[in-house]
C-alpha cells in the first residue's frame, strides 16, 4: 500500500473505521484508507474542479456535478490556487498589452477591476491584480513590465498610463490592444463569474483571485 500523501510504500494497517481498513504512513505520519465513499477524497477531484472552473461552471454547478458540498469546492479552489506558482518570465525586449476588465465583489454595487498584462506574441499572462483602477494599484504591474526592457507597451487611452509608462515605449492607437481585448471576451466566456449578465459574481475578492490564478496558470 503506497501512501496517498507522499506515495511511499512504508505503510502499516491502523484499525478500521465503519468497517473499512485504515493505514498509517511511517514516513509522513498520514492516516488514510484505500477507498473513500465521499468523492472529495478521490485523487481526481482537484483535477476535475480545475477543469470545470475553466469551462464556465459556477461553484454550485461544480458541487452538483461532482457530488460534494459547495464549501468543499471553495476550500479546494483556494488550496489549488495556493499551490500554483506564477510562471517566471525573463525574456527581454518583448511587446506587451495591458488592459482592465470589470467585475463585481459581494454585490453589483461594488465594481472591481482586473488589470493584467499579456506578452503580445505568445499571449502568455505575465501578471494580474484585482482591485481599484488607480495609479498606486497599477504601478507594480507596469514596473514589472518595464524591468523586462520591452520594445513597446500597448494600452488603451486610460489617463493613468502616461504617468506610469515611459513615453518612448508607450503605444496608444486604434486596434493596438486587439489581442488582449479578445482575451477579455474569452475570459467572460470561460469564467462564469465574469459574465456581463450573471448572478454568479464573486462573494469575496479571495475567490475571484484564486479562480483567475487557476485559469491563467493552473
Amino acid at each position: 500500500m503506497n501512501c496517498k500523501n507522499c506515495n511511499q510504500p512504508n505503510c502499516i494497517k491502523r484499525g478500521k473505521r465503519n468497517g473499512k481498513q485504515r493505514y498509517l504512513c511511517r514516513d509522513c505520519c498520514t492516516s488514510f484508507q484505500d477507498l473513500y465513499s465521499y468523492k472529495a477524497y478521490q485523487t481526481t477531484t482537484d483535477t476535475l474542479i480545475k477543469s470545470l472552473l475553466k469551462e464556465s461552471c459556477g461553484i454550485l454547478s461544480i458541487s452538483r456535478i461532482i457530488g460534494i458540498s459547495k464549501n468543499t469546492v471553495l476550500s479546494r479552489m483556494l488550496k489549488i490556487s495556493h499551490q500554483i506558482k506564477v510562471p517566471y518570465f525573463n525574456k527581454l525586449g518583448c511587446k506587451f498589452e495591458v488592459d482592465e476588465l470589470w467585475s463585481f465583489i459581494g454585490s453589483k454595487n461594488n465594481v472591481v477591476w482586473i488589470t493584467y498584462a499579456i506578452e503580445r506574441e505568445t499571449k502568455n499572462i505575465i501578471d494580474f491584480f484585482v482591485g481599484r483602477k488607480t495609479k498606486d494599484t497599477i504601478r507594480p504591474l507596469i514596473d514589472k513590465l518595464v524591468l523586462l526592457k520591452p520594445k513597446s507597451i500597448y494600452t488603451d487611452r486610460l489617463n493613468i498610463y502616461p504617468g506610469l509608462i515611459p513615453k518612448e515605449i508607450h503605444k496608444v492607437f486604434r486596434y493596438c490592444t486587439n489581442r488582449i481585448e479578445r482575451k477579455n471576451l474569452t475570459l467572460r466566456t470561460h469564467i462564469k463569474r465574469l459574465s456581463r449578465r450573471t448572478i454568479c459574481f464573486s462573494r469575496n475578492k479571495v475567490y475571484l483571485t484564486a479562480h483567475l490564478r487557476i485559469y491563467f496558470w493552473g
